[in-house]
């Protein structure tokens, strides 16, 4: 056995090609590297909801990392932990997204909420995640520094047109930490892949950090190795070359 015991995995622009499947080939080794003992671990921005088919299509039974951190998953529909976000937050937030005329979306528990459908009332629901997508990038830097003002947030991003807020110190780096201590392993063991700003964190506080052919630069100058795109089987390479070695 290696050095490395959990693979921590991005879902969108890293385990899904573009057309969000996952390839044959890529299916194969994650098969290979879970026979091996591995933990192979989702960690991504999606709900669990829309993470489930996937860990289910690969056969997965290992913890989970959905919302960018706020929920931890001991096994496929066992929550072990769970991060809201305050409510007058959420007010706030959508306040700004209002203001700059944007696009904005949020998941509670329930599932998701939009510009086109949200409460009447916040109460009720238990929030996630705030997020805000837009092309302007003038815009979305307006809309940063305002969130960088309330404090607080965890500010991030999972496409170069959008922001995703998580409560302050919530990540894929503190929910990947969980999963450590749930398998009673280190960070130090653990390979992290990924290709956005909310897989930053979590890339430079593992043994390996792996960016994605397709990521964001920032993602690819903090990584320790870049390997080949989401639609070129770049988890194939991660697997294959470094940790079933």
């Amino acid at each position: 056995m290696g050095k490395y015991k959990l693979l921590a995995l991005d879902m969108d622009g890293t385990l899904l090609n573009d057309d969000h499947e996952i390839s044959l080939e890529t299916t194969k080794w994650i098969h290979k590297a879970s026979q091996e003992g591995i933990h192979v671990c989702l960690s991504t921005g999606r709900a669990a909801s829309s993470a489930l088919p996937y860990g289910q299509e690969l056969g997965l039974k290992t913890p989970m990392v959905t919302v960018n951190g706020s929920e931890v998953w001991k096994s496929p529909r066992e929550l072990w932990r769970r991060h809201l976000l305050d409510k007058e937050m959420i007010r706030q937030m959508k306040e700004i997204a209002d203001e700059a005329d944007s696009w904005f979306w949020a998941y509670t528990t329930e599932g998701l909420f939009n510009t086109e459908r949200w409460p009447a009332s916040l109460e009720g629901f238990e929030w996630l995640k705030f997020g805000y997508n837009t092309e302007n990038d003038e815009l979305r830097h307006e809309i940063l520094i305002k969130l960088q003002n309330l404090g607080g947030l965890e500010i991030t991003n999972s496409s170069p047109t959008n922001l995703e807020i998580n409560p302050q110190g919530i990540s894929k780096e503190s929910g990947v930490k969980e999963v450590c201590g749930l398998l009673g392993i280190t960070m130090e063991e653990v390979v992290a892949v990924g290709d956005s700003l909310n897989d930053l964190a979590v890339i430079q506080a593992v043994g390996l950090g792996v960016a994605m052919g397709n990521a964001q630069q920032t993602v690819k100058e903090a990584a320790d190795l870049v390997v080949a795109s989401n639609n070129e089987d770049g988890i194939v390479e991660v697997i294959r070359d470094h940790i079933l070695v």
